[in-house]
């Protein structure tokens, strides 16, 4: 008889949460590792979904979705092939398991695999919000010793800032502007910085997460005039800023088409603008302006080979510090709690503890 003492959250529509014992997940496949989760990260899709009940598919009250995708934890159990972590090791998921088969895959762009398993994607994929998670073997991930659970949960944020640094080139010597001074920007221009950027300039219209920008990037800050125009801000960004020649690289991480507007008017020649932030289905690009300059206009979604290694070794070798990003952690019972802090804007990484024992 299978059991069923796995406490999950799970969400059947618009602020209408549940937590409900399911079955434990069975070892299936040889290369199967089941985590018991320590901690989940909440970010702005887990908001959108407490808000609206999904972004491009929903849940409802027929097929409820166990949330949460950024995650930590400790293995639990594996499967008889399994070589690369044993129980007791603190790993970190990966939260999108591709095929491993298709073009893509092969061609090792695996994260535009079109038969991706994302973790908390309705309405089959549940999620990390459990007392027990099930994921291959090679989607976890060892943490060093100087790296704790807790900041084992910002390795999936840190790749997706990871990725659009390495889809645009980054490297030693150039001035970067990021677009946004959320999770993503605060990691995208940490990474700039660590990557080498001579300078790094961050943008956001939020006054808080600016002030924060300045301690935790030590970078020169900017705050665009909602009531003018993109080419204006960054005309005046670039003179206020001091690159007036342009940015070298762009990190666009709101998904905002102003901000995204902005960012490439404040490019240089031949400038790499690379879209990260999720917004509205279809932005508006100045498209002369990009041809004038020869823009190079790239986007990224979420991470790819390599990207999650990279993201480790950062940690591990102190050139981040993803502890300062930690707001606060609630219990496992509380996560529609942590939800709305984020959606409310409250704290810049909110953590849910994950199940404990009684």
């Amino acid at each position: 008889m299978a059991e069923t003492n796995n406490l999950c959250c799970l969400l059947y529509g618009p602020g209408k949460a549940r937590f409900e014992n399911r079955e434990i997940p069975r070892i299936d496949d040889p290369h199967d590792v089941l985590v018991r989760v320590s901690y989940v990260g909440v970010c702005g899709s887990d908001a959108h979904f407490w808000t609206h009940g999904g972004v491009m598919r929903m849940v409802s009250e027929e097929e409820p979705l166990v949330m949460g995708h950024e995650a930590s934890g400790i293995v639990h159990t594996v499967g008889p092939a399994v070589t690369s972590v044993v129980p007791g090791d603190r790993v970190a998921i990966e939260p999108g398991f591709s095929c491993r088969r298709c073009k893509q895959c092969k061609k090792g762009k695996y994260n535009l695999c079109a038969d991706m398993k994302f973790a908390a994607d309705p309405p089959n994929n549940h999620g990390t919000l459990a007392r027990v998670f099930r994921t291959p073997e090679d989607f976890v991930y060892k943490l060093p010793d100087s790296v704790s659970l807790e900041e084992g949960v910002l390795v999936e944020p840190l790749s997706v800032a990871v990725h659009g640094a390495r889809l645009a080139g980054l490297c030693p010597g150039q001035i970067v502007l990021v677009q946004g001074s959320g999770t993503i920007g605060l990691l995208a221009a940490v990474t700039a910085r660590a990557f080498g950027a001579k300078e790094v300039f961050i943008s956001d219209i939020n006054q808080v997460k600016l002030d924060f920008a300045k301690d935790f990037v030590g970078c020169k800050t900017f705050m665009p005039n909602l009531n003018s125009t993109p080419e204006v801000e960054a005309a005046r960004m670039k003179k206020e800023m001091g690159f007036e020649e342009g940015a070298d690289v762009v990190l666009e991480c709101t998904g905002v088409e102003s901000s995204l507007q902005t960012g490439i008017y404040a490019s240089g020649p031949g400038g790499v603008v690379v879209q990260i932030g999720l917004g509205k289905p279809n932005l508006t690009l100045p498209v002369l302006n990009m041809c004038e300059k020869e823009t190079v206009f790239k986007t990224a979604w979420r991470y790819a080979p390599g990207d999650y290694e990279v993201a480790l070794s950062l940690l591990s070798s102190g050139k981040i510090s993803a502890k300062p990003l930690i707001s606060t952690i609630v219990p496992f019972t509380k996560a529609p709690e942590a939800w709305e802090m984020t959606k409310n804007g409250h704290g810049i990484k909110n953590l849910i503890r994950g199940v404990q024992d009684d």
